[in-house]
């Protein structure tokens, strides 16, 4: 099982480093770039994992986890990483790891441009449920990342992953249904869908996008195998979501305090340090 009480502690730390820098142990520096459908996301670790620095950015330049608008890609990637180094005193960040939504393999050379094209060595390419893991160190079970774009599973035997599976249905499709049923722009829908004191309203609205996103996990796990579903990404957010899958899938369902930034927290884990 997962050490809850850990791995809520860990991403406070991270969620703080968006407003505080801290002082890193050592004097190397690992970076985790996600692109992601809604966001774009950089965080900073020393050299022993813990958080140093993180920056995000709303985005609308990948569709399903692929990304169609290279240019403003890495226009975003390049202020993030330049506010990043700005904080850290003008230090250059070189080594990075990226990270896909699990079986988009066609996407990797286009991450990889990205990536470089603002400046970064990519060290490390992993999928985004493993990303995950790294900070939820489950040994069985199945992390589920949902992003903006994809619902994306690993099912881990014994610390190893035996299979991943993606398939779209994410918080855009979240967001659509939202504007659609209260009639509002696609922009307007995002921030309610952000606003938590507005959860429990939207929850009936969105129940069937969530159903859809837990049927996906259910067709590809074997309860006879596995007794645990570990959610992350920033569709977790959502007030509510694990007892939808506990409901569909008759698995436990576990969800930390933040579950937006444990896939990137986790891709920075796997970089090699510089």
């Amino acid at each position: 099982m997962m050490d809850l009480k850990r791995v809520n502690e860990y991403m406070e730390r991270v969620e703080k480093s968006q407003s505080m820098t801290f002082q890193p142990v050592g004097s190397k520096l690992k970076v985790g770039l996600d692109l992601g459908t809604a966001y774009i996301v950089i965080v900073v670790l020393d050299e022993e994992n813990n958080p140093v620095a993180c920056e995000k950015k709303a985005a609308s330049v990948l569709r399903d986890g692929i990304v169609y608008d290279y240019t403003g890609a890495l226009n975003i990637v390049k202020e993030l990483k330049a506010k990043l180094e700005q904080r850290l005193g003008g230090r250059e960040l070189i080594n990075c790891a990226i990270a896909m939504p699990a079986g988009t393999d066609s996407s990797i050379k286009t991450h990889s441009y990205v990536a470089e094209g603002a400046g970064f060595e990519v060290t490390n390419i992993l999928d985004e449920p493993t990303a995950a893991n790294s900070i939820y160190q489950i040994e069985n079970g199945v992390v589920v990342d949902i992003g903006g774009g994809t619902t994306g599973l690993a099912i881990l035997k014994n610390k190893k992953v035996v299979q991943i599976e993606d398939e779209p249905t994410g918080g855009t499709h979240v967001s659509l249904v939202l504007a659609g049923n209260y009639h509002i722009s696609f922009a307007e829908a995002e921030v309610i869908k952000q606003d938590y004191s507005k959860h429990k309203e939207i929850f009936p609205v969105v129940k069937a996008v969530i159903e859809k996103m837990a049927t996906i996990v259910k067709k590809y796990v074997n309860p006879k195998e596995v007794d645990t579903i570990y959610l992350c990404g920033g569709t977790c957010c959502l007030t509510g979501i694990e007892k939808i899958f506990e409901k569909e899938t008759g698995l436990t369902t576990i969800k930390p305090d933040n579950p937006f930034l444990v896939t990137p927290a986790g891709i920075a884990m796997n970089c090699e340090a510089n």
